[in-house]
């Protein structure tokens, strides 16, 4: 049985933060990501992915949430159950935290 799991939006990247020069042309979708609000949080009682999410930022961060509800930790913190992630966007990433509650 796997275990409940907490993924919270720590911070959706805006382009103008992360390029001085954008490196294709400018389009008028390069904002912060607007399916997710910073702080916004999702509990995961099983491996389905939640409504509401993005199918691209859930492929990036299942292994981790995967590992996390079967109890596994990731050996580059400290903390167990945690792990900070980000989806796959390269030019308005969203970060991720994923924790173990249960």
């Amino acid at each position: 049985m796997s275990s409940k799991l907490k993924v919270t939006v720590l911070k959706r990247q805006d382009p103008k933060d992360i390029f001085d020069e954008y490196p294709v042309a400018e389009r008028d979708w390069f904002v912060p990501c607007e399916v997710y609000e910073d702080g916004q949080e999702f509990i995961l009682d099983g491996l389905q992915m939640p409504e509401g999410f993005c199918g691209s930022a859930w492929q990036t961060i299942y292994p981790n949430v995967r590992t996390l509800a079967f109890g596994g930790n990731l050996p580059y913190f400290e903390e167990e159950g945690v792990s900070i992630t980000c989806c796959a966007d390269g030019m308005r990433p969203v970060i991720f935290k994923i924790e173990r509650i249960e």
